[in-house]
């Protein structure tokens, strides 16, 4: 089992840091810096749009890379779970109906991040390859 555990938290690590990495390519080059911009100042009348929206690509790019390498996994778990938390709460939740779905979808991510802040990123990680698993 203990095997098995190992790659059962790579996986887990993976699907949570891969769709930060999948939002940020959307953020990057779907909708560009421009147009993520504009619809967070027009959906959520987010203040500063453009910064907001580099901020937001920079944090889920090295957030969503150190969840998947396993790089500093511990402070980056407890980032997104606070990047989850303040985006679904300010910006998910004001929207009522229509941001329920966002807002759970944060809610559970930052429970994620959470359980990755208390139990590590597992051996098959940067952290647990260098004897830091804990740390």
């Amino acid at each position: 089992m203990a095997n098995s555990k190992s790659y059962l938290l790579l996986v887990a690590r993976l699907l949570m840091g891969g769709a930060f990495l999948a939002f940020a390519y959307m953020k990057l080059f779907v909708f560009g810096p421009a147009g993520t911009a504009q619809y967070l100042g027009g959906v959520f009348h987010a203040p500063a749009p453009v910064l907001a929206a580099w901020v937001a690509i920079v944090v889920e790019v090295l957030g969503g890379l150190a969840i998947v390498l396993g790089l500093k996994t511990r402070w980056a778990a407890a980032v997104l779970a606070l990047w989850c938390l303040f985006t679904g709460l300010g910006f998910h939740l004001p929207l009522g109906a229509s941001g329920l779905g966002d807002l759970f979808k944060n809610l559970t991510m930052a429970g994620g991040f959470i359980y990755v802040l208390v139990h590590g990123p597992g051996a098959l990680s940067i952290d647990g390859s260098m004897g830091a698993d804990e740390a």
